[in-house]
């Protein structure tokens, strides 16, 4: 499986993120032919205040009604290139209500440009990090309540997003359920991916003994408070075996990777933990 990640510097301006988006899928497009492509957490709009965010969601159509800017962009995206797309995750509308929260959701579409699965993220980021900067997700957004995989070209894959990551017994459910891939898009504080992004991805792959696909954001955008905030970026993709394949910097752009998925029941099968587990 060929697979393209999409390391983008989102604003609160939809329209220009979506330009971006599509700059830099064309890019990785023009390469060679690509099985997969993934984008980052809320790229469709990082940062500014409540009223920007619902104004760059959209409501996900039901029972094949056409869809909003976001969910068609993608949509033309896996049709124009025929290829599979992961969406990242977007702000989701979830009620008619004014000022109602938005749930931070995946959309997965085949190369034909059908939706194949949707993952509202489970774990919201409520923390305050060492160097005092608070961040409240619950505000804006809801919380999730079920795992999802979907099978990408064949391949059984769990989908989780950003915070999602440090909890370790969703991605043990997602094995559970089947999973050789995982893919979680991120919007990594700079902070907390200098000290943790690595060494949590890395021990994600090796316990679910599984392709992860981290998408990252990167660079700085301005919150709805004003201040000044960076994501970190450094996208990566890790083997089953927990070994680094694919490592991007700080920079917005892409990287593709071939990935070999018959190492995963190679791993599985040297070394396995799942029939060997004893605490469930």
């Amino acid at each position: 499986m060929r697979v393209a990640v999409i390391q983008m510097e989102p604003s609160a301006d939809r329209d220009a993120n979506i330009a971006q988006a599509e700059k830099f899928i064309h890019e990785a497009s023009a390469q060679g032919p690509l099985d997969l492509v993934v984008l980052p957490e809320v790229w469709n709009c990082l940062g500014g205040t409540i009223e920007q965010k619902h104004k760059a969601a959209e409501f996900f159509p039901q029972n094949g009604e056409k869809g909003g800017v976001l969910y068609e962009t993608l949509k033309s995206i896996a049709q124009k290139y025929k290829v599979w797309v992961h969406g990242g995750s977007i702000g989701e509308k979830t009620a008619k209500s004014e000022g109602a929260k938005l749930a931070n959701t995946s959309l997965v579409f085949d190369p034909d440009g059908v939706e194949q699965a949707r993952y509202r993220k489970i774990h919201l980021f409520d923390v305050v990090t060492p160097n005092g900067e608070g961040y409240r997700e619950s505000d804006s957004y809801v919380p999730g309540d079920a795992i999802k995989t979907v099978d990408i070209a064949n391949i059984p894959t769990g989908l989780a997003i950003c915070y999602d990551v440090r909890f370790s017994e969703l991605f043990a459910a997602l094995r559970d359920a089947g999973a050789k891939m995982i893919i979680l898009p991120a919007a990594f504080t700079k902070q907390t991916g200098k000290a943790h992004w690595e060494v949590m991805i890395r021990a994600r792959a090796i316990e679910t003994q599984s392709w992860v696909i981290a998408c990252g954001t990167t660079g700085s955008y301005v919150d709805g408070d004003g201040s000044i905030r960076e994501t970190f970026g450094h996208s990566m993709i890790v083997n089953p075996w927990g070994c680094v394949v694919l490592s991007l910097g700080s920079e917005p752009g892409w990287g593709v990777a071939e990935l070999d998925i018959d190492l995963v029941s190679q791993v599985r099968e040297r070394m396995p933990v799942q029939e060997n587990r004893r605490l469930v």
